[in-house]
């Protein structure tokens, strides 16, 4: 485990210099009302019929990698078999460039789809090495619709200011957008000492508990804010998340 905080802010100073300095003070997205988790109908999709895509952006750390290989070991185990996974480091998986996310993507496929992703970020998007690219919330958003239409899709964005992703129109009814850091929040683990990421860490001990993506959602949420406060984090990272109406109740593969 961290032994102790290391901002992804650290890698990306040189990268967008002076942006923080403008910052407004964070805006949590705010929890789905208790009458549409309530009159939410209960969505079951077989493990076998998910489609995964899991990218790690980065090899700076280890962490990156780490996560996504875990990730996936345990995807597989609760039974999903459709898994492509994409990584800056050779031999890991297919090369995380946007263009191969971005066709992964659409290829399409499945009754549900999942897309992790775990690297560096800041409030532009998501950060990929390999010809060091920004994946972009907006190019994320049409990616998502050629290739997951109006199927049931998770998207989980685990990096520094991943609330970016969160953006108007990715806001669909079937969609669940779960967010590692408030937009203006730096994330924390992603040094070159770290097995994972602190959010990515948490991810992982909760997915055994929950029966759905929102309550996953949640108590990572729940486990990162202890995490945070136990290793005397100042600046939280406040994870979000955004629920659509039609996948409240959206039950995690297997479950």
């Amino acid at each position: 485990m961290p032994a102790r905080p290391l901002a992804c802010l650290a890698f990306l100073l040189a990268l967008i210099a002076g942006l923080l300095a403008g910052c407004s003070e964070s805006s949590d997205e705010p929890p789905p009302p208790a009458n549409i988790v309530a009159s939410a109908p209960t969505v079951s999709i077989p493990a076998n019929r998910w489609r995964a895509v899991l990218v790690a952006g980065d090899n700076s750390s280890p962490a990156f990698d780490n996560g996504i290989d875990t990730l996936r070991d345990r995807l597989a185990g609760m039974g999903v078999r459709g898994i492509t996974v994409f990584s800056a480091s050779p031999g890991r998986g297919q090369l995380s460039t946007a263009r191969n996310i971005e066709a992964g993507l659409r290829a399409g496929g499945g009754d549900a789809c999942l897309v992790y992703m775990t690297s560096h970020g800041d409030q532009s998007g998501f950060f990929l090495r390999a010809g060091r690219q920004m994946l972009s919330p907006s190019a994320l958003d049409e990616a998502l619709n050629q290739g997951c239409g109006e199927r049931p899709t998770v998207v989980v964005v685990s990096t520094c200011h991943s609330g970016t992703f969160i953006i108007p129109q990715a806001r669909r009814p079937n969609r669940i957008i779960i967010a590692a850091a408030a937009t203006d929040r730096t994330s924390f683990g992603c040094g070159a000492d770290n097995d994972y990421t602190y959010y990515d860490q948490c991810f992982l001990q909760q997915l055994d508990g929950a029966s759905t993506w929102r309550e996953l959602a949640e108590a990572t949420r729940a486990c990162v804010h202890t995490l945070e406060q136990q290793l005397g984090v100042r600046r939280e990272s406040r994870p979000q998340l955004f629920v659509g109406a039609a996948v409240a109740n959206l039950k995690l593969p297997g479950r």
